[in-house]
């Protein structure tokens, strides 16, 4: 995995910078606890902080590509490539020479092989740069689906880039300033492709190179998601998936230290899961390892809610015996989950106030645990938005809603933003509605259209595509950021791009061919699970019921509001913020209010911790 940052100035020689490159380069130090690297040319400072995955004695970064002792290409390199040894034996065929069995060497010498071409070689999760002292450019290039983040910030001569806003902050070029814009981005539950939120910050785009040399920045798409005819039937589409999971699972199994999955006791997690341990079992690698985050006193006191029907662990050990796996549960109290430190530890993840509550901070606790045992661990995120999961695929109101389809009605519930407690001016200069607007026609603006198609069929297709290309990457990155602010590894095998190709594809009748969600991955992974897993309904990572939760929540707001001028009180109207703290503690008032009295919390600590200042 690792944390990856840099500058690269024309009109200076950054040999002479070293201590503000490395304090960049420390920031990203979750990221990489096991390893660091600095290197410096006259207008190129690369950083490196590594968590050793695959070859850990020859992995080291930044990685040099030369000939001759001539340096070709610098690497700085987040992510796992999946098919770095068919590349390897590729390009030893056309002549390279390699000195590690790294999956990082590979793709230096990609570049130096096939130029930014190269991108397009690779199946995995990266975000790396790569500085050509030849021509004195550099390329930053993402995955496909963005799966890990990369941020860019340009400057008069130059750029700075981070794996984390963090990195970029960290460098007094960077101004630590967000204007009403970046305040829409935080407010609109909307991950609009390229906004960095900070000004003059910018998010590498999924599947984008952004190349930069004395010309400026240019940037261009490698990879986006296309339309095309479907040919197969139902019973091939169903092969054709199963076929490509078991490559995909297979392939995310290889690393050099322990590695577990993710169990929820859903279809998605509980199928990655299981085809794990089918996959080892067949190598003789023993059985699978797995974990599970709970409450204390969850099961015994779950209460249905608008989102969850059942909890997690009788379908998480149900599976787990299924499968023969190695199992845990990670059992987290109220207490853990409102420790200050371990809040104040998602924010600074983060880098921004987007966190959900106790979602956050019970992940962060979850992979802080899982940290203690693996190093990898593979997850059933992103199969929602690549099958069709998610509830309001099914509702005709959220469908034909008009807007993002998860932010129609109840389905906004566990994610109410806090917009409505600013005050009166500040909503209407930000007018947050009209611009989750202007970002779901510019989404729709995007979609690839099948000649043809028409009525529920086209409009599934928009559905699919928004959620491919927006919601997923509000999770994607929640994960990312809690998982490496730990230094655990976390990989996405729904994720691939061969498989979101295909299945995006496919007729919204063939993936509801059953009458139910997720028919084509439930047909696909069917023999491996047990019947009461395989026919769950979803059910949403769970959320504390603890109602002492809530109860201490509100008391941090109201000593909040009634300590004076918060740093929030030049966005927030206090009057609303006092109604919201005083309504009644409840089942039916939980989710929203609790919502937004987290986010409340969050934005003022954020606006104190990073100096941010406002310019609306």
């Amino acid at each position: 995995m690792c944390g990856i940052c840099g500058w690269v100035d024309f009109e200076r020689d950054l040999r002479g910078a070293r201590d503000t490159a490395q304090a960049m380069t420390d920031t990203m130090a979750c990221r990489g606890p096991d390893d660091e690297g600095l290197w410096t040319a006259p207008h190129a400072a690369i950083g490196h902080r590594r968590l050793a995955i695959i070859d850990l004695a020859g992995g080291r970064q930044p990685m040099i590509a030369d000939t001759d002792g001539r340096p070709e290409a610098v690497l700085t390199y987040s992510g796992e490539v999946y098919n770095y040894q068919e590349l390897r034996a590729e390009l030893t065929a056309r002549g390279h020479r390699f000195r590690t069995r790294s999956d990082t060497e590979v793709v230096v010498r990609a570049y130096v092989e096939w130029g930014a071409d190269m991108a397009e070689h690779l199946n995995g999760m990266f975000a790396f740069a790569i500085w050509d002292p030849r021509s004195e450019e550099l390329l930053l290039v993402r995955d496909r689906m963005g799966i890990k983040p990369l941020y860019y910030y340009p400057t008069p001569h130059g750029v700075l880039f981070g794996s984390e806003p963090k990195a970029i902050l960290a460098n007094p070029l960077a101004e630590r300033v967000v204007d009403a814009d970046g305040l829409r981005e935080l407010m609109a539950f909307v991950k609009t492709p390229e906004h960095g939120v900070f000004r003059g910050m910018y998010e590498v785009r999924p599947g984008q190179i952004v190349r930069v040399d004395r010309g400026g920045v240019h940037k261009r798409r490698y990879w986006q998601l296309q339309s095309y005819e479907h040919p197969d039937d139902v019973d091939l589409t169903v092969k054709t998936v199963r076929g490509l999971l078991d490559d995909i699972v297979a392939r995310q199994l290889i690393s050099d230290v322990p590695l577990c999955t993710l169990l929820s006791g859903g279809l998605d997690s509980s199928a990655i899961t299981a085809l794990a341990a089918k996959d080892l079992r067949e190598q003789n690698l023993g059985t699978v390892r797995s974990f599970a985050v709970d409450f204390t006193g969850y099961t015994e006191n779950f209460k249905p809610d608008l989102s969850r029907a059942t909890p997690d662990a009788p379908y998480v050990h149900e599976l787990a015996r299924h499968v023969g796996a190695e199992h845990a549960d990670i059992v987290l109290d109220s207490a853990a989950l409102m420790d200050p430190a371990v809040r104040g530890a998602v924010l600074r993840a983060r880098d921004l106030p987007i966190g959900i509550g106790d979602m956050d901070t019970s992940l962060y606790l979850l992979f802080k645990a899982i940290r203690g045992h693996s190093t990898v661990a593979l997850s059933g995120e992103s199969a929602d938005e690549v099958f069709g999961g998610y509830r309001w695929f099914h509702d005709p109101e959220s469908v034909n809603g008009g807007t993002f389809p998860w932010l129609v009605g109840r389905n906004f519930a566990d994610h109410a933003g806090m917009e409505h407690l600013f005050k009166d001016d500040v909503q209407r200069l930000l007018d947050v509605p009209g611009y989750k607007d202007q970002s779901y026609r510019q989404a729709i603006a995007e979609v690839p259209r099948l000649p043809g198609e028409t009525g529920h069929e086209r409009r599934m297709r928009e559905i699919s595509y928004l959620h491919l290309t927006r919601f997923v990457q509000i999770l994607l990155d929640r994960k990312d950021r809690m998982s490496m602010a730990v230094g655990l590894e976390v990989r996405v095998p729904f994720c691939d791009h061969r498989l979101v190709e295909y299945v995006f594809n496919a007729p919204w009748e063939m993936k509801t061919y059953d009458g139910r969600e997720k028919s084509l991955l439930r047909g696909a992974a069917a023999d491996v699970l047990p019947e009461s897993v395989a026919q769950r309904v979803k059910s949403p990572y769970p959320t504390t019921q603890d109602p002492s939760y809530e109860r201490v929540l509100r008391a941090e707001a109201r000593a909040l509001i009634q300590g004076g001028e918060p740093p929030c009180a030049g966005l927030v109207d206090l009057g609303k913020a006092r109604e919201a703290v005083n309504q009644p503690v409840g089942p039916n008032s939980a989710l929203p209010s609790r919502a937004t009295l987290e986010r409340m919390l969050q934005l003022d600590a954020w606006l104190k911790e990073y100096d941010v200042q406002l310019a609306l």
